[in-house]
This record gives structure tokens, C-alpha cells and sequence, in this order.
């Protein structure tokens, strides 16, 4: 395989990265009471001594008692959590890797009486689960005003502890994608409407994180068509629709998109070959993430006999190769092998260990 263009720099804006390899963000819970450990940050600079170029962490919470689902998922707020990450910053500088942690609010995706905060309802754009059920009040103007900020308070405290960007989790129908979501999103205020009025909630915390860390600081959207439960679910059926989503974030202040897909190799639309990553970059014309089965030979949703594929690598280079996209997230194959790029720079891929669900049960 030739894997040169995989293990070329890539330079945009404020990130010089040294290859094209992403670590993708996968929730992990091990890090007790929302405090990130030694143990956490040995296991990102693995990953980064094994030649991954950029380093999104696991989802993080935002400062808002209903932000995630369990209560040893991250914190990115308070003392002892965010001195756990400038350690994790530390120790993946110190391997030549670069880290982004990813901002996330789970919004409806979380039941009521769920841990950390077993009080606080989740919240929502029209208070509809995924399943399109009543569950909570629609969220206030004042509610809103006051994750925006959440959000752009954990942006600047991830310039301050020395992260080199930021991704914000707005895919999978979490909250930022409740308000992208029709089905989620039945607002007739300024934050409802059609696709393009459902951005304006992206859009705001866009421009607050923009306001909070300067022109310079990267920052990373992840989104995507398919939602959890849902994977046939689609903001946009066609590339003008996509066009039409797309624009306002884009010119919010968005760096890199991040398009999340089950499987890198499948066309979004009809009559071309590209992925929604290609499509993205496409009409932004801004440097995209592709993510999606890369490494492994099985689907999204399947965990038991997945093994590494060297036929999927050879389809992922192609498409780089293509210019269709400009970064390649890697998921859970980084999880049984932190060394998994070089491998594959050398041509090693008969020595990749292989995934399966037993790489979960650890933190390695």
C-alpha cells in the first residue's frame, strides 16, 4: 500500500498536524467523579507515541448539571478536572501528539433520574426525546443563553490548559443535533423553523467559543445524518439541502468538519461517490474528517468478530489520495492497537491486533 499521502502534514489555520490520522472521540467512563487520572492520560499518550497526528478525546461535559449520563464521564469544568486534562495535554505533547478535547451536552439523550446529577432533567430544544416523545419543557431563551456560555467557558479553559483546538459534539442526537433535528426540534421561535433557522443554536455557540478564543484557536464541528437508535435518519436528502446546513456553521467560524458516517466507503447521495465528508468539503470548501469503520471489516454495530481489513485501508487511501477528504478518524481499532498508524506506515498490517469487545473492558 502506498500510505504516503495518510502520513503527509496537513496545515490549517492554527493546526500543523504531522499525518492525517485522527483518533476519534469514544466514551471510555473511566474517569471517576468526572476527574481524568494518570491512567487516562497514559492511555491518550499511547495513542499518540503510536504516530496518531491529532488526538480527539472522549466526549467531555460542558458546566450544566444534565450535560452527560454517568458520572464517570469527564468533566471539562472545576479545579481537579481540569488539571487532569492539562496533564493529558502535557503527557500527549510530550509524544509529539496534538489534543483537542471534545465539548458535549447530551441534552434528551439522557433519562430522567440519571447519574451524575440524578436531579437535573435533561433538557432539549422542545423537551422531545429521540423517539419524538414529551419528556421535559422546551428549553428557555434563558436556559439556552446559559449553555452557549457554558460552552464558551469550556473553550477557553481548553486554550488556558494549552489543548490545540476544540471539537464540539453537535452529531448523533445529542443536544446540538436535537436543535438540527426536525424530529427533535419543534421550536417556532428564532431557534425552530426550517434547516437552515434549526442551525441558529449551533451557530450562537459557534460564536461565543469564536469570541472566547481568539481567530486563531481551532475549532472542530462533528456532526451527522444518522442519530443513536436512528441510523436512517437524514437533515439533508440532498446536496442543496446539505448546502443549505452547512453554510451558516461554516460561516459561523467552523475550521474542520467532522462528518460522521457508520461506514467511510458508502456514498452520501445519489449519482456521485462521495461521502459526506467529501460532499462537506465540497461546499465549504473547509478541510474535513472522514470517520466510519476505518481498520475494521464489520459494521457500526457490531463488536464481537470485528478484525482489522487491509481492503478497507486501501479504500480509505484512495479517496485521501482523491483529495475527497483531508483527515481520517480511526475508532475503535486505536482502542485494541494504540499503535495501529505506525503499523500501517510500515506496512505491518499483519502484526495489528485485532478489535473485539474485550478492548473495551480496559483502559489501555
Amino acid at each position: 500500500m502506498n500510505t504516503d499521502k495518510l502520513f503527509a502534514p496537513f496545515q490549517a489555520g492554527g493546526l500543523s498536524l504531522t499525518n492525517r490520522i485522527v483518533m476519534a472521540p469514544m466514551t471510555r467512563v473511566y474517569s471517576p467523579n468526572g476527574v481524568p487520572g494518570e491512567d487516562v492520560a497514559a492511555y491518550y499518550r499511547r495513542r499518540a507515541e503510536g504516530g496518531v497526528g491529532l488526538i480527539i478525546t472522549e466526549g467531555t461535559a460542558i458546566n450544566h448539571p444534565s450535560a452527560v449520563s454517568h458520572q464517570n464521564i469527564p468533566n471539562f469544568h472545576g479545579e481537579a478536572s481540569l488539571k487532569g486534562w492539562a496533564k493529558v495535554v502535557e503527557e500527549v505533547h510530550a509524544a509529539g501528539g496534538k489534543i483537542v478535547p471534545q465539548l458535549w451536552h447530551v441534552g434528551m439523550a439522557r433519562s430522567v433520574g440519571q447519574l451524575p446529577n440524578v436531579d437535573a432533567l435533561p433538557v432539549g430544544p422542545s423537551g422531545l426525546d429521540l423517539a419524538g416523545e414529551q419528556i421535559t419543557e422546551p428549553m428557555t431563551k434563558q436556559e439556552i443563553d446559559g449553555i452557549v456560555a457554558a460552552f464558551a467557558r469550556a473553550a477557553a479553559d481548553a486554550q488556558a490548559a494549552g489543548f490545540d483546538g476544540i471539537e464540539l459534539h453537535g452529531a448523533h442526537g445529542y443536544l446540538i443535533d436535537q436543535f438540527f433535528w426536525e424530529k427533535t426540534n419543534k421550536r417556532t421561535d428564532e431557534y425552530g423553523g426550517d434547516l437552515e433557522a434549526r442551525t441558529t443554536f449551533a451557530v450562537e455557540i459557534i460564536d461565543a467559543c469564536r469570541r472566547a478564543v481568539g481567530p486563531d484557536f481551532p475549532i472542530i464541528l462533528r456532526f451527522s445524518q444518522w442519530k443513536s437508535g436512528d441510523y436512517s435518519a437524514k437533515l439533508a436528502q440532498t446536496p442543496d439541502e446539505l448546502a443549505r446546513f452547512l453554510t451558516p456553521l461554516s460561516n459561523a467560524g467552523v475550521d474542520i468538519f467532522h462528518c460522521s458516517t457508520r461506514r467511510f466507503w458508502l456514498p452520501e447521495f445519489e449519482g456521485s461517490e462521495l461521502n459526506l465528508a467529501g460532499w462537506t468539503k465540497k461546499i465549504t470548501g473547509k478541510p474535513t474528517i472522514t470517520v466510519g469503520s476505518v481498520g475494521l471489516n464489520s459494521e457500526f454495530v457490531t463488536a464481537v468478530t470485528e478484525r482489522n481489513d487491509e481492503d478497507n485501508i486501501e479504500r480509505l487511501l484512495e479517496k485521501l489520495e482523491n483529495a475527497e477528504f483531508d483527515l481520517v478518524a480511526v475508532g475503535r481499532a486505536l482502542i485494541s492497537d494504540p499503535a495501529w498508524p505506525a503499523k500501517v506506515q510500515s506496512g505491518r498490517t499483519d502484526e495489528i491486533i485485532a478489535f473485539t469487545s474485550e478492548a473495551t473492558k480496559t483502559l489501555y
